[in-house]
């Protein structure tokens, strides 16, 4: 470490804004003193964010989640959770502090989180604010599985589609069978099943992709800077996650699976033309027999 490097380190780590990095995989890579006290870490851990927030959450620490079911929370949280290159937000910590947070995110998934102590400020209408967060958090959230709308998806399309110097995927993924599974089983039976997908799909999504539900039984994955092959591999774990998956209490053996088209966005694409090729693709894979994947041609 250069002279300039080890004094910017000794910096950082002393400040009273608090300072983090996290990679592509939102594992922890570095947080400052200030960081590290206010979110309870050792230092040299470097636990995911997911496992972080689970940790502190059940010890009643670090930021305040005020949803009672905190996997509900978790699942909401990460399925807009760097999908955007800034963020700023307001967060409450167990202690009483009251942090003013944003996230920026690089080209290669890298997040900087820096939050600073706004406690002492004046905290007329904080409520307001509040209320404005929920509300816009409302307005790109499924009600039912708790992922991302179609409004959130369609914006990440729009913007994966626009950077044409990087290439990215575009997968429908489509539930087998839905309509049978309802008329077999219920409604209330097709709303676990389709919440069960929503969770078993979000564990497998990495953090600069996005995860929602478009409608029905149909859900959107956006893979930016995946090629196709990549996707591919993607998919075929969550296919695989999925197949395991029994989620009627009332019914042990019974499983479910869903199909799945991939398209390459390319340069001059808008997303309904990459939806187009996704849809074919996805098209194919039913009339071949379900539970598999297809690549648009």
């Amino acid at each position: 470490m250069d002279e300039i490097s080890e004094k910017l380190f000794h910096l950082s780590d002393n400040t009273p804004v608090l300072i983090a990095a996290y990679d592509g995989f939102d594992r922890l890579r570095y947080a400052n003193g200030a960081f590290r006290s206010a979110f309870f870490l050792d230092e040299g851990e470097t636990p995911l964010w997911s496992d972080l927030m689970r940790r502190n959450f059940k010890a009643s620490i670090g930021t305040v989640v005020r949803d009672p079911d905190f996997e509900t929370w978790l699942i909401s949280t990460q399925s807009r959770r760097g999908k955007t290159g800034f963020r700023e937000f307001e967060t409450d910590l167990a202690d009483g502090r009251w942090l003013w947070m944003t996230e920026t995110i690089q080209n290669d998934g890298w997040m900087l989180c820096i939050a600073n102590d706004i406690t002492r400020l004046r905290s007329h209408g904080r409520s307001v604010r509040q209320d404005r967060d929920r509300a816009i958090k409302a307005s790109y959230t499924d009600d039912l599985t708790g992922v991302a709308n179609r409004r959130f998806v369609n914006a990440r399309m729009e913007e994966m589609v626009q950077r044409l110097d990087v290439l990215g995927c575009v997968c429908l993924l489509d539930l087998d069978n839905f309509k049978y599974i309802n008329d077999r089983f219920g409604h209330h039976s097709g709303d676990i099943i389709l919440r069960d997908f929503a969770v078993r799909i979000q564990r497998q999504v990495r953090r600069s992709d996005c995860f929602g539900r478009v409608g029905g039984e149909e859900f959107v994955l956006v893979l930016p800077a995946t090629s196709t092959s990549e996707a591919e591999l993607i998919v075929e774990r969550m296919l695989a996650a999925i197949r395991k998956s029994r989620p009627l209490r009332q019914k042990a053996d019974f499983g479910y699976t869903f199909s799945a088209g991939i398209a390459l966005a390319i340069s001059g694409d808008v997303v309904a033309d990459v939806l187009s090729r996704a849809d074919t693709a996805l098209y194919s894979a039913k009339i071949a027999g379900r539970n598999r994947i297809h690549l648009a041609a």
